[in-house]
C-alpha cells in the first residue's frame, strides 16, 4: 500500500509525462534542417506568386540586408511595388545549392521572374543569379541577406 506522499508523487509524474509527451512528439516531428529550409523557400515562392508582400516579408529576418543596404521594410515595399505593377507574377527557380552550418545556411540558385497582365505571354521576364543567407530563429528559417545579379548581361 502506498503512503499519501507516494500517491501524490505518482500523480505528479503522470501529469508531467502527459504534459511533456506532446512537446516531445512535436520536437520529434520537426523536419530536418534542409527540408525546413526548402519549405521556407517554397513559402517565399508561394508568397511571391500570391503577390503578398507582407507574407513575403515574414520570411525575412529583422536584420535582413540586401543590395545597396536594402532592409526588410524596403524589401517589402519593393515587392509591393512590383506586385502593383503586374497583375500576375511568376517565379521559376533553378535547383537550390544549399550549404548548412549549424543554425546558418547559404542558398544559391538561378531564378526567372516574370510579370504580366494576364495575357498568354508575360509582359516582362528577367533571369537572375541569387545568393542568400539564412539563420534558424526559434525553429524557423529566416533570410538574413540576399544578393542578386542579372544572369544574362
Amino acid at each position: 500500500m502506498m503512503d499519501r506522499g507516494g500517491v501524490d508523487s505518482a500523480r505528479w509524474w503522470r501529469l508531467a509525462a502527459a504534459l511533456l509527451l506532446p512537446v516531445a512528439l512535436a520536437a520529434c516531428s520537426r523536419p530536418p534542417p534542409e527540408q525546413a529550409l526548402r519549405e521556407a523557400m517554397a513559402g517565399m515562392h508561394s508568397a511571391i506568386e500570391a503577390r503578398d508582400a507582407v507574407e513575403l516579408a515574414g520570411f525575412l529576418a529583422e536584420d535582413f540586408i540586401g543590395p545597396g543596404g536594402l532592409d526588410r521594410d524596403g524589401a517589402r515595399r519593393l515587392a509591393a511595388l512590383h506586385f502593383m505593377r503586374h497583375g500576375e507574377v511568376g517565379v521559376t527557380a533553378g535547383p537550390l545549392d544549399i550549404e548548412l552550418q549549424e543554425a546558418h545556411a547559404r542558398v544559391r540558385f538561378s531564378a526567372v521572374l516574370s510579370g504580366g497582365s494576364g495575357r498568354l505571354l508575360p509582359d516582362s521576364a528577367r533571369a537572375w543569379q541569387v545568393d542568400t543567407g539564412w539563420r534558424l530563429v526559434d525553429g524557423d528559417w529566416l533570410m538574413t541577406g540576399a544578393e542578386w545579379t542579372p544572369a544574362l548581361r
